[in-house]
């Protein structure tokens, strides 16, 4: 299992930590920062899913007038780090 941490760009989270599997699932996910009931509720949701799949749904979600977000973020920590 790889441990991925990330410190995202242009959100209110500071930090976002994960383990990707063999089979490129994703584990523990947490953020530091940010919305924290949101992200525990993201977290659990994505608990052992595909992360290719996660990219595609996370990849441009804004927060308000912020370009980005904390998933999309997530997405690009995911993409960084795996082959999609």
């Amino acid at each position: 299992m790889k441990h991925i941490e990330f410190f995202p760009d242009g959100v209110c989270s500071k930090k976002i930590s994960f383990d990707i599997d063999k089979n490129n699932h994703i584990h523990n996910l947490k953020f530091k920062g940010g919305c924290d009931g949101n992200l525990k509720a993201i977290a659990k949701i994505l608990e052992d899913f595909d992360a290719n799949t996660a990219v595609k749904l996370l990849t441009g979600n804004a927060c308000g007038r912020r370009n980005t977000s904390c998933t999309d973020q997530l997405a690009q920590a995911i993409k960084e780090n795996i082959d999609v």
